[in-house]
């Protein structure tokens, strides 16, 4: 080995499954433990083929809008194609525009006319008679009381009885004869409409067009051709007020009748839009598919898929069958994804539940959408991939955000290659935007990331296909849309998901980072020695997990929590102990190994109580792995030479480090406390101190059962050695005072200082 180490010993092999925990366990016990985890995939690719029943990928190849048809497709049976509720909407309103209102003839209109006609002339021929005095006053009040506008013209016509006469007859003349025509109030072409339908007119029924239905303007019109020629404009005013103020019209619209008639008009309207007939070609070879080709073609695919013909009774078996192996076979790929690059993962039964629900739960939504006829874009597969990115890495996340988009990609509602290559686009952002959000603040960064994504996922589709500029600024829109949603869903979901998976994530870290926290809170006043430690063996830590890519957060949180089982005993430490007074000089050294010893004992029972993830656990009970507590063993083995004593009743329980960032804290943890009482810290006594200790846990096998690499310890131990050099440098020796009383005060420190360096090692 290059630079002079010692070989590392032989790691242990990977944890075995359930199945093969034991040599001697049955095969039947792998295959069903094989077996659980394959019918959790079954239920959900299952669960799938519910969710959109027609089946995956039926009938011909999709042809999507811009594609050119590499040969004919005829279509084997009829079909339809249903007109989308708007489209029907639109039409059925069109013919019921085109529908004629009903008018119906009052007969009793002229005879209303002519009496309000009547009954104001004879008021009229009453205030005539009044003295010249008071004359003009009473004509005035006369109008006012019949409403008719009074005018200096009109009260002279009205004062003149020959010319009150000739105004009456006249006027009645006009509304006998022209009123039977028929007689509206206005005409109905201003509407839009065309033609009425008149009823009443001599005993039948008429249709008219809406420009020869005479009106009540056209009517005052013609009442003026009944005035004798000469006649002053006075009169013809007059004329026109009163027929103003007494007109009714003769022909009224029948609101109920008409109503009628345009709801039967609606109801009449077809809501299938297109229909094809069997052996009709749906699109030809080298022809462009447009919006209407693809609009048949899907129509097509839908056809063929819920056909109730003896074709589709034979084949709907297997059209289950194949649709749930196409779900299945997609699924497997993130079963042996988990099997051979996750195996933590696909042991775990939470999780593999966990990653089917998710996905069925997306599936659903897809579903929703589609019976919603909703965007596509809208599916929120960022949501899934964002919870996977934070519970297990964007690695994992990727595979299945591209797993997932092939799988919704292949259900009918959503064949071709635009969904599934917006999914992948999407999600693939989603997957890798995560490590950019470390906080809540940078949210808005992931959500900028996810809708870029599918913006230029819209772009790209847009152009290939000859969408135009408005359908890709919607696709856009709707992408923002579900990138803002997804992100929302996720942070409201996550502690839901890390509570089922039990798999703490760095919010919940940064959160047990806290100093505030109360276990740390209590381990700095009642413990302050150990909270010092601690603080100085996270620094360490984080450093060696940073340079060799391990979690960094993770281990300065396990190292905030790996030694708060001393705040039950904390006087039994030396880093809590006054100068001079040891209370371990009073025990047995069996007693004071297992007081040391209990500490992680104690720590758990606290971790319990406080509620700390197993994340942060394991740092409490693995950080001593099981090495010897060497001086108390020492010490039994020097009182008594000739009885025998058990290396292990001065032993940690165990077990030892199981992964990287456990094993660099216990690697920390003991050269830091080794390095507090080192003499003359050089460089070079540092680094022979470093290596010393780094030996020693590979000689005693207490790294076998992590991860870490030869390369990765050698890391380790430069950034160790570099790191406390720097924090135990050399300092200036200042004169001190000799004691009054003549003793050699530094002669209690050595001693304190001398266990602390014998117990470095194994703190």
């Amino acid at each position: 080995m290059p630079g002079g180490e010692r070989p590392l010993p032989e790691r242990r092999a990977a944890p075995r499954e359930p199945g093969d925990a034991h040599p001697r366990r049955r095969r039947g016990g792998r295959i069903l433990y094989h077996l659980r985890r394959a019918a959790v995939f079954l239920a959900a690719a299952a669960a799938i083929y519910v969710l959109f029943p027609s089946g995956a990928a039926p009938g011909p190849v999709v042809l999507e809008r811009g594609v050119v048809a590499p040969s004919d497709v005829i279509a084997r049976i009829p079909f339809q194609i249903r007109k989308t509720g708007e489209e029907l909407r639109r039409d059925q309103d069109e013919a019921a525009r085109g529908v004629p209102p009903v008018y119906d003839y009052a007969p009793g209109a002229a005879d209303s006319v002519i009496a309000g006609l009547r009954g104001f002339f004879a008021a009229a021929a009453r205030a005539a008679t009044t003295p010249q005095p008071q004359r003009e006053t009473a004509l005035r009040q006369a109008m006012s009381q019949s409403g008719v506008p009074s005018t200096l013209g009109g009260i002279e016509v009205l004062a003149d009885s020959s010319r009150r006469a000739a105004l009456q007859a006249e006027t009645e003349r006009a509304v006998r004869e022209q009123f039977p025509r028929g007689i509206a109030a206005a005409s109905p072409g201003r509407s839009g409409i065309s033609a009425v339908r008149v009823r009443g007119i001599a005993g039948g029924e008429r249709l008219l067009g809406s420009d020869s239905l005479s009106t009540a303007d056209e009517f005052f019109r013609a009442a003026q051709g009944y005035l004798p020629a000469g006649t002053g404009a006075d009169e013809a005013e007059l004329q026109r007020l009163l027929l103003v103020r007494f007109f009714q019209p003769s022909l009224a619209e029948n609101e109920r009748e008409t109503n009628a008639a345009r709801s039967r008009a609606r109801s009449a309207v077809d809501p299938v839009k297109y229909r094809v007939l069997a052996g009709e070609k749906i699109v030809g070879a080298r022809e462009q598919v447009g919006e209407r080709e693809e609009e048949r073609l899907r129509a097509y695919q839908a056809a063929l898929a819920a056909s109730g013909g003896a074709d589709h009774a034979r084949h709907s078996f297997g059209r289950a069958a194949g649709s749930i192996l196409y779900n299945l076979l997609l699924l497997g790929i993130v079963a042996v994804l988990l099997r051979y690059s996750r195996l933590h993962l696909y042991r775990d039964g939470r999780s593999v539940v966990f990653v089917n629900v998710l996905v069925v739960i997306v599936a659903a939504l897809a579903a929703l959408i589609a019976r919603l006829s909703l965007p596509p874009e809208l599916i929120p597969f960022p949501f899934a991939v964002m919870l996977v990115a934070v519970l297990w890495g964007g690695r994992v996340a990727l595979p299945i955000a591209l797993v997932l988009a092939l799988l919704l990609g292949g259900q009918p509602p959503f064949l071709g290659v635009a969904v599934p290559f917006m999914a992948a686009i999407g999600g693939a952002a989603a997957a890798f935007g995560v490590r950019m959000a470390q906080r809540r603040a940078q949210t808005w960064i992931l959500v900028g990331l996810i809708a870029g994504g599918y913006a230029a996922a819209a772009l790209s589709v847009g152009l290939l296909r000859g969408w135009s500029a408005h359908e890709m600024g919607w696709s856009v829109l709707f992408g923002t849309v579900n990138a803002v949603g997804s992100s929302m869903l996720a942070v409201g979901v996550l502690p839901l998901a890390e509570w089922f998976t039990r798999v703490t994530t760095n919010q919940t870290l940064q959160e047990l980072a806290d100093p505030k926290h109360p276990l740390l809170q209590r381990l700095s006043r009642e413990a302050p020695g150990t909270y010092a430690h601690t603080i100085s063996v996270a620094n360490l830590a984080e450093a060696v997990c940073t340079a060799i890519g391990a979690n960094a957060l993770l281990a300065r949180v396990g190292v905030y929590y790996h030694d708060i089982g001393k705040i039950v005993k904390p006087q039994y430490f030396i880093e809590n102990q006054p100068r001079g007074r040891n209370p371990h000089d009073r025990l047995k050294p069996s007693m004071s190994a297992a007081i040391v010893r209990s500490h992680v004992i104690e720590g758990l029972k606290l971790a319990e109580q406080y509620k700390l993830p197993d994340a942060v656990k394991v740092f409490i009970a693995q950080h001593h792995g099981t090495q010897p507590i060497s001086f108390f063993l020492q010490q039994a083995k020097a009182a008594d030479p000739g009885a025998r004593v058990e290396a292990r009743d001065f032993a940690y329980l165990g077990p030892k480090p199981q992964s990287r960032e456990v094993a660099v804290v216990m690697l920390a943890d003991s050269v830091e406390s080794a390095a507090r009482v080192l003499q003359d810290p050089t460089p070079e006594r540092v680094r022979e101190l470093v290596d010393k200790i780094v030996n020693g846990k590979i000689a005693a096998g207490q790294l076998d059962q992590c991860p870490l690499t030869l390369k990765e310890i050698a890391t380790a131990r430069e950034v160790l050695t570099r790191a406390l050099a720097s924090m135990y440098h050399h300092r200036v020796d200042y004169p001190a005072e000799k004691p009054a009383n003549g003793e050699n005060g530094a002669a209690g420190e050595g001693a304190a200082k001398e266990q602390t360096a014998a117990s470095g090692a194994e703190r």
